[in-house]
C-alpha cells in the first residue's frame, strides 16, 4: 500500500525533518504547498498575493493571470526542485511534477469564484483557480513501481490545456483517493485542528465521519480546506487522514501513530 504526504509551505512550516523522515520509505507520494514562498517572490516581482474568503467561509488565494505565473515560478520551479534535491540528499530517488506534466492533474476552472468584500459577495471574474477532477495515476504507478518517488504540487491543466491554481491539500485527496492509499497526512505548523487557535492544548485528536459537520466550524482560514481535503479522501476510500504538526522528529511516523487530529 502506498502513503500520500502533503507537507505546507507556510511560515512554521518544517521541510527538513519530513524529508529525513521518509528517506527509509519508497511506499509514498509527497505533495506539497509552498505559500510562502510564493508571497516572498511575488512581493520581489510586484505582484504581492491577495486572498480573498468565499461566502463559506473558505479562505483561497485570488489566482489572476498576473499571480498565476508567480505560483508556477515559486512551486513547479524553486520548491519542487529544492525538494527533490533534498530527497536525494537522503539518498531518495524522486522527480518533481506539476499537475500540467504528463496530465496529471485534469482540473475544472471554477467559473465565477465568489468573494466576500465588505460585506458584499462579488464574483471574481479573471481567477484562474480550480478542482482537480482526475489524476493520472497509471503516471504515478510507473514511478512508484520504478523505485522513484513522484513529488507532486499545483498548478493543473485543464482539458482545453489551460493552466490553473489548485489547492495543495485538496491535489493530496485527489492523489490519495486516485492511488487507494492506506492513510493521507497533512502536515502543516500547528498540531491539528484546534478548539482554540492559539492554544495546541486544545488538539481535537479524533473526529469520526459522523462528527465532521460539528467539527467544521472550529476551523478558521485554511485549517477548513484541510477538513474539506480530509472528508474529500475518506469519501474516496482512503483509509485514514491525520493532520499533524511537520516539526519535530520523526513527524510523518508520529502522524502515523495517530500524533495529531485523526479523521477516519
Amino acid at each position: 500500500m502506498t502513503i500520500v504526504v502533503k507537507v505546507g509551505g507556510a511560515a512554521g512550516n518544517a521541510l527538513a525533518p519530513v524529508l529525513a523522515d521518509l528517506a527509509g520509505r519508497r511506499d509514498f507520494v509527497l505533495v506539497h504547498g509552498g505559500s510562502r514562498e510564493v508571497d516572498r517572490i511575488g512581493e520581489q516581482l510586484g505582484r504581492p498575493s491577495e486572498y480573498y474568503t468565499s461566502p463559506s467561509g473558505v479562505v483561497s488565494r485570488r489566482s489572476d493571470p498576473g499571480h498565476l505565473e508567480v505560483v508556477v515560478l515559486a512551486l513547479a520551479g524553486k520548491v519542487q526542485t529544492e525538494i527533490v534535491a533534498g530527497l536525494a540528499q537522503q539518498g531518495v530517488r524522486a522527480v518533481g511534477l506539476s499537475g500540467v506534466d504528463g496530465g496529471l492533474l485534469l482540473a475544472r476552472r471554477k467559473e465565477g469564484a465568489r468573494a466576500v468584500v465588505g460585506g458584499r459577495t462579488v464574483r471574481l471574474s479573471d481567477d484562474l483557480s480550480g478542482t482537480v477532477e482526475r489524476v493520472n495515476v497509471d503516471l504515478l504507478r510507473v514511478l512508484l513501481g520504478a523505485g522513484i518517488v513522484p513529488v507532486v504540487g499545483p498548478p493543473a491543466i485543464t482539458k482545453s490545456g489551460e493552466v490553473v491554481n489548485v489547492d495543495a491539500d485538496r491535489v493530496a485527496a485527489r492523489v490519495a483517493e486516485a492511488l487507494s492509499s492506506e492513510a493521507l497526512v497533512l502536515l502543516t505548523n500547528v498540531p491539528g485542528l484546534l478548539r482554540e487557535p492559539n492554544d495546541p492544548s486544545s488538539l481535537v485528536p479524533h473526529i469520526a465521519r459522523s462528527e465532521f459537520d460539528s467539527f467544521l466550524p472550529l476551523a478558521q482560514g485554511r485549517m477548513r480546506k484541510k477538513l474539506l481535503a480530509a472528508r474529500e479522501a475518506l469519501e474516496g476510500g482512503v483509509g485514514k487522514v491525520v493532520i499533524a504538526s511537520s516539526a519535530g522528529p520523526h513527524p510523518v511516523e508520529a502522524a502515523l501513530r495517530g500524533e495529531g487530529t485523526v479523521v477516519e
